[in-house]
């Protein structure tokens, strides 16, 4: 699975951002300042967005989705350097980063509530923490859809759990959420947080 999911991962998005992801993704970008630690960079979507920040450090666990990235870094404005390591065990000191992004990445991370101690972590105090996810829809019909769908999406989306409810576990996190918008039914979430340790 990891060998072919990086191949067809920008065909897989076209359909998402044409419903204005890319958007999404920009309006969120636009509010990260300082030092950047981005989570999960996949093939570099995010990577042209950044301005107004000092540079980025944008972790990938995929070597390969990492490499496609290449061409997104050479459109950035700032500096981004890739490390390849996971959101649960993060290769930075304690209080580093100003600003913490996480586009469509949530879905895809094991032990999610671990990534969130860990962005906690790495991050100053006063940190602003920003999401942009997939969530399990609160329809009842829609949300029953994604559950009986999310097994084999899985396995053939890199892992990516459909119906997660990522809201519900920021909201048990150590961060505090200071924005939730909705889209598309609730089916995107874009969450702001700031890390008040």
């Amino acid at each position: 699975m990891e060998n072919w999911f990086p191949k067809v991962y920008n065909s897989a998005m076209k359909p998402l951002e044409k419903i204005r992801v890319s958007q999404l993704r920009e309006a969120i970008i636009e509010k990260a300042h300082g030092r950047v630690l981005e989570i999960g960079s996949g093939t570099g979507a995010n990577f042209p967005f950044y301005r107004n920040v000092m540079r980025v450090d944008a972790i990938e666990p995929n070597p390969q989705m990492s490499r496609q990235s290449t061409p997104q870094i050479a459109k950035s404005h700032v500096p981004i350097e890739i490390h390849t390591a996971k959101a649960e065990d993060l290769p930075f000191k304690d209080n580093f980063f100003d600003s913490v992004v996480a586009t469509l990445v949530f879905c895809t991370i094991p032990d999610p509530e671990k990534a969130l101690q860990e962005i906690r972590r790495v991050s100053k105090p006063g940190a602003v923490v920003l999401f942009l996810e997939h969530v399990r829809m609160p329809q009842s019909t829609l949300g029953k859809a994604q559950d009986i769908i999310t097994p084999l999406w899985r396995k053939t989306f890199d892992g990516c759990h459909l119906n997660r409810d990522t809201l519900g576990l920021i909201s048990q996190s150590p961060l505090s959420i200071t924005k939730v918008d909705s889209y598309y039914k609730g089916f995107l979430l874009s969450i702001e947080c700031v890390n008040d340790k």
